[in-house]
């Protein structure tokens, strides 16, 4: 099958897919599109997000699906909000032309009402989140006891999310003669037992390696001191630009620390992570999708189900520890036979980390420098003629007669002087600055900065206790990081307050323990009973007119 016409598929399915532009089908697709229409057993397809999952499996269904049937047929499980709303998206429109067969997306953060009564329209497809099936299977709104087909799609998302128990119950709401096509880009340990729970003898189709897929990205990693890390960055945004980019962080506090710091300095930017709510998320993926921003910093868990196929760029401010999170962030670009690139700041002391990805992953990795200020320019340069030669279409009219009579100019005098006009303030933002290797930034010192900063955590949290004996973390207590510090003016008593005024509602007094006020951040310890107290109040709250911010601290 090595076009879609060649497939057996009905002329109302051609005739829709045809008009989204749909000529040559991808691996995935070519394999999984003809087992699904002639084979009844169970499927494995190991394939990279976005390599066209989605029309595999839904385009043979979809042919086979009984439209005058009002019962459940297909049900379509993913992790995220994003993905649900996306694959029903692309299902309604491969169905442009079978007008009675119904598709419904069920999801969190948004009115279970509106849901239960599009449910009562009697959809043959559901595609849904776990936690949002599990509670309209509880409020008797869903019945699954007559689907021929589950999809279990990025099944490895939705069980690094924490949805295990959530799939093995709707699992056991379904009938045994189903066929359950499961499709991941990993194959876990957790994927891999749900496979051997949950499906009978199934077929394997697995599309290339991790690194097969993305041959068209190149990978470069950049060492940086802390201190310097977001000068860092921005001297890379500068030296690419017109880039359409994700910046990956890892904790929530980091992710909307660099999205302010970008917005400060001009950058067309914004945040996604936990903290947000459901219509403050949706806001900044449509401004993201819509080019109205061209970087988002995200979280890997806010980042699931943002499909975007155009970005130019990947850049990990934070590695992650786990080599396949790297490859499926930086898989985000390349798509679509375009290039990509994918960026990594790594302090010194994380060389080791990067040796054990480049190990897993067998991706070849290139170190670079840092961007020095000439160079930046001379990239600002290049990318003015780049957009000036890819959108030299007419967007508005205007009398030629309001141009001044520039034949005192030569051609190059013009171009030098608009060019002096639009890259005057970068240029003078980069004069009055070293560059950052001429800081004399060195691994050493920044070992020994770190070893002096884990003695000075040690010495704190083994402080002694009024009875003179060393004071040890409690099981007991829960150790947040909270993200104003000396800078700030804060002082231990004003921990002290904060912690009360959020727990003020409880009947009991909080119990605090080591608190420790570092000169960006700090670090303190409150009883477990209240870490849903902290986490939910202390945000709605202010100190000296600053949003305050806390998550549990890791390690």
């Amino acid at each position: 099958m090595n076009l879609f016409t060649e497939a057996d598929l009905s002329p109302e399915i051609l005739k829709a897919i045809g008009e989204l532009g749909f000529v040559e089908p991808t691996e995935i697709q070519k394999q999984t599109i003809p087992f699904i229409q002639s084979d009844i057993r169970d499927l494995i397809a190991l394939a990279a997000t976005g390599t066209g999952k989605t029309a595999a499996f839904s385009l043979p269904i979809l042919d086979m699906i009984d439209d005058s049937s009002r019962r459940i047929q297909l049900l379509v499980l993913c992790p995220t909000r994003e993905l649900c709303l996306q694959i029903t998206k692309d299902i309604k429109n491969y169905t442009k032309y079978l007008k009675n067969i119904k598709a419904t997306a069920v999801y969190g953060g948004s009115s279970i009402t509106e849901q239960m009564r599009s449910l009562k329209e009697k959809p043959q497809i559901v595609v849904g989140t776990p936690g949002r099936v599990i509670d309209l299977i509880k409020r008797k709104s869903l019945d699954f006891s007559t689907i021929h087909w589950l999809i279990l799609d990025e099944a490895d998302e939705m069980l690094s999310m924490g949805f295990k128990d959530e799939l093995e119950t709707i699992l056991s709401e379904t009938p045994e003669n189903k066929q359950t096509l499961l499709f991941s880009a990993t194959m876990s340990r957790e994927v891999e037992r749900i496979s051997k729970n949950y499906l009978t003898k199934p077929h394997k189709i697995s599309i290339g390696s991790i690194n097969a897929v993305k041959k068209s990205i190149t990978h470069e990693f950049y060492v940086i001191g802390y201190r310097q890390k977001k000068e860092a960055l921005k001297r890379l945004i500068d030296a690419n630009p017109n880039q359409y980019s994700i910046i990956f962080c890892r904790t929530r506090m980091e992710t909307q620390d660099v999205a302010d710091f970008l917005m400060q300095n001009g950058f067309a930017a914004d945040a996604l992570h936990g903290d947000l709510s459901q219509a403050q998320r949706d806001t900044v993926m449509k401004k993201f999708r819509l080019k109205n921003i061209d970087i988002l910093v995200a979280t890997d868990v806010a980042a699931r189900g943002l499909d975007v196929d155009s970005l130019t760029h990947v850049i990990h401010y934070s590695i992650p520890d786990d080599p396949e999170i790297f490859v499926h962030r930086s898989g985000r670009t390349g798509r679509a036979g375009k290039d990509g690139i994918s960026m990594s700041l790594i302090k010194p002391e994380e060389m080791r980390k990067l040796k054990q990805i480049k190990s897993a992953t067998k991706i070849e990795i290139i170190e670079k420098k840092i961007p020095t200020g000439k160079e930046i320019i001379k990239a600002q340069v290049g990318g003015v003629f780049e957009k000036l030669f890819t959108e030299h279409e007419d967007f508005f009219e205007f009398d030629d007669k309001l141009i001044p009579d520039l034949s005192g100019f030569t051609k190059e005098e013009l171009v030098h002087q608009l060019l002096q006009f639009q890259l005057k303030d970068l240029a003078l933002y980069y004069q009055s600055r070293n560059d950052i290797q001429e800081m004399k930034i060195s691994k050493e010192s920044d070992f020994s900065q770190n070893r002096r900063e884990r003695r000075r955590g040690e010495k704190s949290r083994g402080e002694r206790d009024r009875g003179g004996k060393p004071r040890r973390k409690s099981e007991n207590m829960v150790r947040f990081f909270f993200n104003l510090g000396k800078r700030d003016q804060l002082k231990k008593i004003d921990i002290l307050d904060i912690v009360n005024k959020a727990t003020a509602k409880s009947k009991k007094r909080a119990d605090i323990g080591d608190i420790e006020i570092m000169d960006k951040f700090t670090f303190f310890e409150v009883d477990r009973n209240f870490k849903g107290e902290i986490l939910n109040n202390l945000p709605k709250m202010k100190f000296k007119g600053k949003e305050m911010r806390a998550e549990v601290a890791v390690g």
